[in-house]
Protein backbone atom coordinates (compact mmCIF):
# COMPACT_ATOMS: atom_id res chain seq x y z
CA UNK A 1 0.00 0.00 0.00
CA UNK A 2 1.22 3.50 -0.83
CA UNK A 3 2.52 5.24 2.28
CA UNK A 4 1.34 8.71 3.29
CA UNK A 5 4.46 10.47 4.55
CA UNK A 6 2.62 12.93 6.82
CA UNK A 7 0.77 10.08 8.52
CA UNK A 8 3.98 8.08 8.92
CA UNK A 9 5.71 11.09 10.53
CA UNK A 10 2.77 11.63 12.89
CA UNK A 11 2.95 7.96 13.90
CA UNK A 12 6.74 8.05 14.36
CA UNK A 13 6.53 11.22 16.46
CA UNK A 14 3.59 9.87 18.47
CA UNK A 15 1.36 12.81 17.60
CA UNK A 16 -1.00 13.66 20.43
CA UNK A 17 -3.50 15.42 18.18
CA UNK A 18 -4.28 14.64 14.54
CA UNK A 19 -5.94 18.04 14.36
CA UNK A 20 -2.63 19.77 15.11
CA UNK A 21 -1.10 17.88 12.18
CA UNK A 22 -4.10 18.81 9.98
CA UNK A 23 -4.86 15.11 9.45
CA UNK A 24 -8.42 13.92 8.88
CA UNK A 25 -9.06 11.27 11.57
CA UNK A 26 -11.36 9.13 9.42
CA UNK A 27 -8.74 8.88 6.68
CA UNK A 28 -5.96 8.33 9.20
CA UNK A 29 -7.69 5.39 10.91
CA UNK A 30 -8.71 3.86 7.58
CA UNK A 31 -5.04 4.09 6.58
CA UNK A 32 -3.77 2.56 9.85
CA UNK A 33 -6.36 -0.22 9.85
CA UNK A 34 -5.64 -1.04 6.20
CA UNK A 35 -1.92 -1.38 6.92
CA UNK A 36 -2.63 -3.56 9.96
CA UNK A 37 -4.91 -5.87 7.94
CA UNK A 38 -2.47 -6.00 5.02
CA UNK A 39 -4.65 -4.44 2.32
CA UNK A 40 -3.27 -3.11 -0.96
CA UNK A 41 -5.46 0.00 -0.79
CA UNK A 42 -6.89 2.18 1.94
CA UNK A 43 -10.21 0.66 2.99
CA UNK A 44 -12.91 2.61 4.76
CA UNK A 45 -14.42 0.00 7.04
CA UNK A 46 -15.95 2.58 9.35
CA UNK A 47 -18.55 5.29 8.76
CA UNK A 48 -17.54 8.30 6.65
CA UNK A 49 -19.35 11.57 7.32
CA UNK A 50 -20.34 13.27 4.08
CA UNK A 51 -19.12 16.66 5.31
CA UNK A 52 -15.53 15.35 5.43
CA UNK A 53 -15.41 13.74 1.98
CA UNK A 54 -14.01 16.85 0.28
CA UNK A 55 -11.13 16.93 2.77
CA UNK A 56 -10.52 13.18 2.38
CA UNK A 57 -10.59 13.34 -1.43
CA UNK A 58 -8.16 16.27 -1.42
CA UNK A 59 -5.72 14.45 0.90
CA UNK A 60 -5.89 11.29 -1.22
CA UNK A 61 -5.13 13.23 -4.41
CA UNK A 62 -2.32 15.23 -2.77
CA UNK A 63 -0.68 11.96 -1.77
CA UNK A 64 -1.03 10.32 -5.17
CA UNK A 65 -3.65 7.82 -4.04
CA UNK A 66 -5.97 7.17 -6.95
CA UNK A 67 -7.84 4.14 -5.61
CA UNK A 68 -9.40 3.08 -2.33
CA UNK A 69 -12.17 0.79 -1.14
CA UNK A 70 -15.26 1.11 1.02
CA UNK A 71 -16.27 -2.04 2.90
CA UNK A 72 -18.60 -0.45 5.45
CA UNK A 73 -22.27 -0.95 4.65
CA UNK A 74 -23.57 2.05 6.58
CA UNK A 75 -27.04 3.39 5.81
CA UNK A 76 -25.97 6.54 3.97
CA UNK A 77 -23.64 4.65 1.61
CA UNK A 78 -25.39 5.86 -1.57
CA UNK A 79 -25.07 9.51 -0.59
CA UNK A 80 -21.42 8.91 0.38
CA UNK A 81 -20.70 7.41 -3.04
CA UNK A 82 -22.44 10.36 -4.70
CA UNK A 83 -20.38 12.81 -2.64
CA UNK A 84 -17.13 11.07 -3.63
CA UNK A 85 -18.30 11.33 -7.26
CA UNK A 86 -18.60 15.11 -6.81
CA UNK A 87 -14.98 15.15 -5.62
CA UNK A 88 -13.56 13.17 -8.53
CA UNK A 89 -13.80 9.52 -7.44
CA UNK A 90 -16.09 7.01 -9.11
CA UNK A 91 -17.16 3.43 -8.53
CA UNK A 92 -14.80 1.07 -10.37
CA UNK A 93 -16.40 -2.23 -9.39
CA UNK A 94 -16.41 -4.66 -6.53
CA UNK A 95 -13.49 -6.39 -4.87
CA UNK A 96 -12.59 -8.08 -1.61
CA UNK A 97 -10.52 -6.71 1.26
CA UNK A 98 -9.22 -7.96 4.56
CA UNK A 99 -11.40 -6.72 7.39
CA UNK A 100 -9.94 -5.32 10.58
CA UNK A 101 -11.07 -8.39 12.52
CA UNK A 102 -10.31 -12.09 12.37
CA UNK A 103 -12.52 -14.87 11.09
CA UNK A 104 -13.22 -17.05 14.13
CA UNK A 105 -12.93 -20.23 12.05
CA UNK A 106 -9.62 -19.51 10.32
CA UNK A 107 -8.12 -17.11 12.89
CA UNK A 108 -6.95 -14.97 9.95
CA UNK A 109 -8.20 -11.58 8.79
CA UNK A 110 -11.76 -11.98 7.53
CA UNK A 111 -12.18 -11.36 3.80
CA UNK A 112 -15.21 -9.21 2.98
CA UNK A 113 -16.68 -7.54 -0.12
CA UNK A 114 -15.89 -3.89 -0.83
CA UNK A 115 -16.63 -1.21 -3.40
CA UNK A 116 -13.51 -0.17 -5.33
CA UNK A 117 -13.31 3.57 -5.98
CA UNK A 118 -10.92 5.26 -8.38
CA UNK A 119 -10.09 8.78 -9.42
CA UNK A 120 -11.71 9.89 -12.66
Amino acid sequence: MKKIELFERAIAEKAESLEEWEINPTLFWAYRNSITAGNDRIDFGENIRNNEIGEIAKALKENGITEFTISNTFTNLISTLAEFEKHGFQIAGLTEVKANYTDFQTQEWAVIPAIRMQER
